[in-house]
């Protein structure tokens, strides 16, 4: 791949997890990411049609609107990791199959713009709790069977990112696309 080429799996590049603990001024970057992803998400999707949405954001990759009803189900997944660290002693937290659950049902029956207000509301209750941590709240620890134990400051990173890189999946298809 040359300089100029992006890796369509990972616009805005991988996550780095090496580079944790975090300063008070990075933690607030990160949370107030995670606070912009409703509506760049609602944004990068405006306009699109029912064909465009079914539409791969890369070849072999999920379509938009997987990725749209994929990012709630994985932010609740973490809204729930972040409270289970805060109020247990390193907890074990359950991994779901992502793949899997982008072909249920739902979201390939559900409007795109329910997910988006679901993104809404739980973005508002998570921020609320992000932004109430302390130093020491960030360094609580949860403990994932697949990538082993974890800070809360990693894994509000990896969200921040995580948001970032699914709403850079939409906006380059649009961009490639001319949408």
């Amino acid at each position: 791949m040359s300089d100029t080429q992006i890796d369509l799996r990972y616009p805005v590049g991988k996550f780095d997890r090496s580079t944790t603990p975090h300063t008070a001024e990075e933690r607030s970057t990160f949370i107030d990411q995670i606070a912009a992803v409703p509506a760049r998400m609602r944004e990068a999707v405006e306009g699109l049609t029912e064909s465009q949405l079914d539409t791969p954001y890369r070849d072999g990759g999920w379509t938009v609107r997987q990725v749209v009803h994929h990012v709630p189900d994985s932010h609740m997944n973490a809204y729930t990791r972040v409270k289970l660290a805060l109020t247990e002693n390193e907890p074990t937290i359950r991994p779901y199959d992502e793949a899997a659950w982008a072909k249920l049902n739902d979201v390939r029956d559900t409007p795109v713009a329910v997910s988006l207000t679901l993104l809404e509301a739980l973005h508002d209750r998570w921020v609320r709790i992000l932004r109430a941590l302390t130093a020491d709240d960030f360094a609580r620890t949860l403990f994932h069977p697949e990538h082993g134990v974890m800070t809360l400051d990693t894994l509000v990173a990896m969200y921040a990112w995580h948001g970032r890189h699914h709403v850079a999946h939409i906006t380059s298809l649009r961009e490639r696309s001319g949408w």
